[in-house]
């Protein structure tokens, strides 16, 4: 790819991150070069946001898991020896 051709992408990318973070989206700037990626492949954009709003409602309802899972050692020798 050419230089200018490099740097139309970023500065289209450095825009669409500034929009991004106006709208309180939450993507990096990787996630959102993913997406971007994902909808100039044919990914219906209506179906990634719906996909990555399910993801993320999920992070957060295993969460309680992952403290519980932090604060316990399943298997090592002190457990096992009470």
């Amino acid at each position: 790819m050419e230089d200018s051709k490099i740097q139309e992408v970023r500065e289209t990318l450095d825009t669409l991150y500034e929009i991004s973070t106006l709208l309180n989206t939450g993507l990096d700037r990787d996630t959102l070069s993913i997406c971007l990626n994902l909808c100039e492949n044919g990914v219906n954009p209506e179906a990634l946001a719906a996909v990555i709003k399910e993801l993320r409602r999920e992070t957060v309802s295993l969460k309680p898991f992952d403290s519980i899972n932090s604060t316990t050692s399943i298997g090592t020798s002190s457990n096992l020896k009470k």
